[in-house]
């Protein structure tokens, strides 16, 4: 793809996503929900694999059925009470249709059969704006929706996504697939508080996007895609395995890393709003995922690959250390010392 049509593509990605998040009409909203969707279908299709059509066919059927529901939420609520604004969603059919819709298009359980199929059709890049960028305009939607959904249709879904995230991540050898496993889990954490401190789910939502970024860009730097090649890849940048390591622990959401920082405050918002068992039950379940990514983490740093045959280790690269990725790995590592800055701001 020529670097022209790749820069229009991206331009449209970041327009959609804008007049999402800035709209108050609700005509205006699925507008930018179906550029962004136009947007992103050439570049996961761009390497014209078989596996990448069909992921962009996948992608493509799935966002225009959530579009479809979006759009018949809004005409719902719109008859029923003559308001197109987003925050007046008031009856309750248009509330379930949407939470449905916005759970198609994130990802959620039970909506989330097509993500890992898609992540693993993509080229890596296109992956990195799957798990992040696409994110945005379906949380701004759920963002301002919040106070007309049911708490307790979305805390069944966010238990449900943490669980199935969790589990179904344990038997993955390609790395993208536990990749959208780690993102149906964290979507899980986000949409659990989003109702009674939607201002936390951005917070997460943020968190989520560095760490992610900057594991999708180290695997981008270091062309890694399955689990049996990152165990021979410390070889190239030994240096960024070492901060892999570290990003995923952090992702894994351990102390004293970033990601240990959004999970023990939607620890305590829960628990504020008596609903510890809730807190527990989420908290038990992050353990399924903390263990592929201790499983990623040992690949990374720890071990050898244990074959009797030989490996041919690869040649340690010279590539000049990348700003990017060195700024988003000392944020994903390092922000929970200033967390009680943070949370003046939230």
């Amino acid at each position: 793809m020529s670097p022209q049509a790749s820069s229009i593509f991206i331009i449209s990605l970041l327009l959609g996503t804008t007049i999402t998040a800035s709209s108050n009409h609700w005509i205006m909203a699925w507008m930018g929900l179906e550029i962004n969707t136009l947007a992103i279908l050439p570049l996961i299709s761009k390497s014209h694999h078989p596996r990448a059509i069909e992921a962009a066919t996948k992608y493509f059927l799935t966002q225009a059925t959530a579009s479809t529901l979006v759009l018949f939420s809004s005409m719902t609520n719109a008859w029923s009470t003559g308001q197109w604004d987003i925050t007046q969603l008031t009856h309750p059919m248009s509330c379930l249709i949407l939470t449905s819709a916005v759970a198609m298009k994130l990802g959620l359980v039970p909506f989330h059969f097509w993500f890992p199929e898609v992540l693993q059709g993509s080229p890596i890049t296109t992956g990195l704006l799957l798990s992040t960028l696409m994110k945005l305009p379906p949380i701004t939607l759920l963002y301002m929706t919040s106070p007309s959904l049911n708490p307790t249709l979305l805390t069944t879904l966010a238990i449900l996504s943490a669980a199935i995230g969790g589990w179904m991540g344990l038997n993955q050898t390609q790395i993208r697939k536990i990749l959208a496993f780690s993102s149906i889990s964290h979507l899980g954490w986000m949409v659990i508080i989003i109702i009674y401190n939607p201002k936390l789910t951005l917070l997460n939502f943020c968190l989520y996007t560095m760490m992610t970024a900057t594991v999708f860009l180290i695997l981008n730097t270091i062309k890694v895609l399955k689990l049996s090649t990152l165990m021979t890849a410390w070889t190239k940048i030994p240096s960024l395995n070492a901060m892999l390591l570290l990003t995923l622990l952090s992702l894994a959401g351990l102390p004293p890393l970033t990601g240990f920082l959004p999970k023990w405050l939607i620890i305590q918002e829960l628990t504020k709003q008596d609903m510890a068992p809730a807190a527990t039950l989420i908290s038990l379940l992050s353990l399924l995922s903390l263990f592929f990514y201790l499983r990623l983490a040992y690949c990374t740093a720890i071990t050898l690959p244990p074959h009797t045959t030989n490996h041919m280790k690869q040649w340690r690269t010279n590539k000049p250390a990348n700003i990017t990725i060195a700024m988003l790995t000392t944020m994903s590592i390092m922000l929970l010392p200033i967390s009680p800055m943070i949370r003046t701001i939230i």
